[in-house]
């Protein structure tokens, strides 16, 4: 019997008290910093704002992101604008 791998496109975002959030269906991490992650997902770029915000986690083998401080909001954006600005986080980190 042949195993069949399926790839499902998904997106999840859970967030306990403003303060971890974890997010799958992450494609790539473009750009971020304290105050502002940058992220391309499944379901379209996402924006997170906030203070203090660090990367504890991001796989994107298995598209999972895991982010904590304190979380202000979440933004979806239509088009590719953030594509544009420059290199994904990878690419400027493996310079």
């Amino acid at each position: 019997m042949e195993d069949k791998i399926v790839n499902q496109k998904g997106h999840n975002i859970i967030m306990q008290d403003r303060q971890t959030l974890s997010i799958t269906g992450v494609l790539d991490v473009l750009a971020f910093d304290e105050e502002n992650v940058d992220v391309e997902t499944e379901m379209g770029m996402l924006t997170i704002k906030g203070t203090e915000l660090h990367v504890n986690k991001l796989n994107l083998e298995k598209k999972e992101l895991e982010i904590e401080g304190e979380i202000e909001s979440l933004i979806y954006h239509d088009g590719e604008a953030f594509t544009k600005k420059g290199n994904s986080f990878l690419g400027k980190l493996f310079k």
